[in-house]
Formats: C-alpha cells, sequence, structure tokens
C-alpha cells in the first residue's frame, strides 16, 4: 500500500500551473489557489478541478455552481499566497484587480487567462470534490509577444516559465 506521504512527495515533482479559482453567489465572492486543473476535452470545453472538501468555501462552490479559474503569471506569486492562507474571504480578493464574465465569478484582470465556468457534475473522490466544468467564456490576457511567464508550482516552490529570448 501506498502512503500518502509518499504519494506527495512524488507529486511533489510533477510540475503544475499555479491558478486562482473562484466563484460568486448570495454568500460573496470566495476563491482558493489551485494546482489540480486539467482540459478534458474541447467539445464541449471543459476542465475538470479539484478542492479539498474540508476548505471553507467548499460549499459556496456546491450552492453557486459556476466558477472561474484564473491562470497565474509570474507577477501573481502574492495572489497565489493569499488565496492559499486563512485570510477571510473579503482579505483574499484585496489582492489584485477583479472583473467578471458570463457566470459573475470573480476573474483576474491580468491572469494569463480565464476560464469561467458552469459546474455540470461533482465526483467525491476520497478527501476532495472533482468538478467537470464546461466552459462558457475565456478572457486571455497573454499577448503573443509578451514578455508574460507562467507561475508553475514544483517540488514545494514557485517556479517561473515562458518564452525564453535568444540574442
Amino acid at each position: 500500500m501506498i502512503e500518502a506521504t509518499d504519494f506527495r512527495d512524488a507529486m511533489s515533482l510533477l510540475t503544475t500551473a499555479v491558478n486562482v479559482v473562484t466563484t460568486k453567489g448570495s454568500s460573496g465572492a470566495h476563491g482558493f489557489t489551485a494546482s489540480a486543473v486539467c482540459s478534458v476535452t474541447d467539445t464541449p470545453p471543459t476542465l475538470l478541478v479539484c478542492m479539498n472538501q474540508t476548505a471553507r468555501s467548499h460549499a459556496h462552490f456546491l450552492e453557486n455552481k459556476t466558477l472561474s479559474v484564473n491562470v497565474l503569471g509570474a507577477q501573481h506569486e502574492s495572489i497565489s499566497n493569499a488565496f492559499a492562507s486563512k485570510l477571510c474571504s473579503e482579505e483574499r480578493f484585496r489582492h489584485g484587480a477583479w472583473t467578471q464574465l458570463v457566470t459573475g465569478a470573480p476573474v483576474l484582470t491580468d491572469a494569463l487567462v480565464s476560464f469561467d465556468c458552469e459546474i455540470e457534475d461533482i465526483q467525491q473522490v476520497g478527501t476532495h470534490s472533482v468538478f467537470m466544468c464546461r466552459v462558457v467564456a475565456i478572457k486571455q490576457g497573454y499577448q503573443q509577444n509578451s514578455t508574460d511567464e507562467s507561475l508553475v508550482y514544483f517540488n514545494r516552490a514557485y517556479h517561473q516559465v515562458g518564452q525564453v529570448e535568444i540574442v
């Protein structure tokens, strides 16, 4: 049997994009930092998002049935830390500038890209909820010739990934 600590140690070597996942409804705006986000299919456009069931905002995501995935750039490390911290939801959203698209879930104005989604299905797997999310709007902040770099998490630390200019 594989021990949980051995699995977490092994998974720390899987490089992942850093995202802030948000929702908004009658109880306000809520969000968390997530690395467990991936594409499922492009027809229809669908993302998979995993969330710990013990997270303070878990019930809000279940109730609202909407979310936005905001892919963070290298300059967003402090936003990632805020949404991973014990700060209350209101304090978390004081970091960064926010707007919205179709669902009303907060969208980070300068995210590399934001996916606005409706949660279509929820599976409970161990300690986590797996949200199957249909993408209803996309806002791209990344420009083709930009120097933007992506914020990634590897070996329990932040790193930046982007195009390197060869001179």
